[in-house]
């Protein structure tokens, strides 16, 4: 991996989030990476949870300002960095009052999916590619975890098509066992259009459940991880179907030579 630039686009990660399997890999995967000599930056949604004293949140005034458009409303894009210091990784949040300063992180006090998630995560895809591009940093290998950064691989292929920075680079996205009950907002197809991304696209999105977000993620990605042992059977036949390497489930012990060498044998080739 050395001298390899890999981008993690997450939905939750620690110690900033409880640990789940999507926080811990979205951990493991770059300090792997980060230990075998890579470059990495890593991505993740700055929720209102996440305590900004403690973890020495700061924003970062020269990529914060800009404004992102999001089903007609321009929502101020704020970037804030902060580093694991152990490891020596630093981590960009992605900040938007509307969208991200309550306190929860998917779901309301009362354990309902927020209304807004459908908007919160095209403003993430969005707010990462936009940062990225003024960072200036072209990677080779852009890996994603969680549902809620899934819609990356669709407006980097789609939406952001024409930029050189990513001309190169390789989608891998690792799919987890299901990530909530339900669905997202209906309009979530159409807010998606209002970007000029045909709605044939994103066909599957017109019942936006967790299996149906994730097929969208796999049709834009070029690798596919399965990060974990119980991923339903439609999922799985749905992934089966692609001619795209596939890596199988592997336990966290095996998964720094396993994700090394699908980096490098399979992704990279």
């Amino acid at each position: 991996m050395t001298g390899k630039k890999i981008l993690f686009v997450s939905s939750e990660l620690v110690p900033y989030l409880p640990e789940n399997q999507v926080s811990l890999m979205s951990y493991e995967a770059p300090r792997m990476v980060n230990s075998k000599g890579g470059q990495i930056r890593i991505f993740m949604p700055r929720y209102g949870n996440i305590n900004e004293r403690r973890h020495q949140l700061h924003e970062v005034i020269r990529l914060s300002g800009m404004n992102l458009v999001i089903n007609d409303m321009d929502m101020p894009l704020i970037i804030k960095v902060a580093s694991i210091p152990r490891e020596r990784i630093q981590v960009y949040f992605i900040d938007n009052e509307e969208y991200f300063k309550r306190k929860g992180t998917f779901f309301d006090k009362d354990g309902n999916l927020f209304a807004d998630n459908d908007e919160r995560a095209i403003f993430f895809a969005k707010g990462v590619v936009e940062t990225v591009k003024k960072l200036n940093w072209s990677p080779d290998i852009i890996h994603v975890h969680g549902w809620m950064a899934s819609l990356l691989p669709l407006y980097l292929r789609e939406y952001y098509a024409d930029e050189p920075i990513f001309a190169d680079s390789k989608i891998v996205t690792s799919v987890y066992e299901k990530g909530y009950e339900g669905a997202l907002d209906i309009k979530m197809q159409e807010k998606i259009a209002f970007d000029g991304i045909d709605h044939a696209k994103v066909s599957s999105l017109k019942t936006p459940e967790y299996n149906n977000l994730l097929k969208v993620a796999v049709d834009y990605s070029d690798a596919i991880i399965l990060a974990s042992e119980a991923i339903s059977d439609d999922l799985t036949e749905y992934i089966s179907k692609q001619d795209k390497p596939v890596l199988p489930y592997v336990s966290f012990q095996e998964a720094e030579e396993a994700y090394s060498d699908f980096y490098n044998t399979e992704v990279l080739k």
